[in-house]
């Protein structure tokens, strides 16, 4: 048993030690911050950028940091995911990306205000987060589901009028690729073009190895790597697969009618 003395000694001491290992760790923590942050590369227009996103409230819908509302995507990395040219196209009019679909207000930014936005949220992508946002945690339970359709094709310059899987709706392939008349509204920005008759330039497997990962096929290429951000791999199977189906000569020969039984 202590007594009175040691127990308060062994108090004052512990709580002495406990303070100073505080008090060291935050010292250590505040010294890092502008390394984790990058606070050299905060520039005018970043600046200008953060005071677009507070003065609009752009946190009353997306989450940034992990912080905000959950109603819209989670921009920490969008830059990076998306790519500056997709994210201008889109900030200057969310309803042509994905018409009737998007609920994004329009604000009607002038350029120089879009580029602002887009240079605070580059940088807040190169902040050190210690792996942050983390690895979606059902990717590996979807890597073996499809998509289902249901997104009716309008009329348009295609070979075959098939219904477009709703994969190119939800992979955001139609907001910069027109396919059956639809989409297509960054495609004359960034150069992407339509894809009714991919399958005259490139092979199922030349798709596949496309989607999959562009950057390695064309190191210069505007088209983000979607794998494990908007799609799974098996949906990188059925968007090659729906591509060359749109070939009229791959298509499967309609079986001529059986001949009428003659009477006897």
């Amino acid at each position: 048993m202590l007594t009175k003395l040691q127990a308060k000694v062994f108090f004052l001491g512990g709580t002495a030690v406990f303070f100073g290992i505080f008090l060291v760790l935050t010292i250590d923590t505040h010294l890092k911050v502008p390394f984790q942050t990058n606070a050299k590369d905060i520039t005018s227009a970043v600046i200008a950028g953060k005071r677009i996103w507070e003065s609009n409230n752009c946190m009353g819908c997306h989450t940034l940091f992990g912080e905000g509302a959950y109603y819209a995507p989670e921009l920490t990395k969008v830059v990076e995911n998306r790519g500056k040219d997709w994210l201008k196209v889109f900030i200057k009019n969310p309803a042509a990306m994905f018409p009737g679909q998007r609920k994004m207000v329009h604000y009607n930014f002038t350029d120089e205000q879009i580029d602002h936005v887009i240079a605070f949220l580059e940088w807040c992508g190169r902040v050190d987060l210690n792996g942050f946002p983390a690895e979606p945690p059902l990717r590996d339970a979807l890597q073996a589901m499809g998509t289902p359709t249901g997104v009716v094709a309008s009329n348009g310059p295609t070979p075959l009028q098939k219904p477009v899987p709703a994969v190119f709706t939800t992979g955001t392939c139609i907001g910069c690729h027109q396919i059956q008349g639809q989409g297509g509204a960054a495609g004359a920005l960034i150069g992407a073009p339509p894809l009714d008759d991919v399958f005259r330039r490139k092979t199922r497997d030349q798709i596949i190895e496309w989607i999959s990962d562009p950057a390695k096929v064309k190191p210069d290429t505007k088209m983000p790597k979607l794998v494990g951000i908007a799609i799974t791999d098996a949906q990188v199977i059925e968007i090659a697969d729906w591509l060359v189906s749109l070939n009229p000569e791959t298509a499967a020969p309609t079986a001529a009618p059986a001949p009428a039984a003659q009477p006897k």
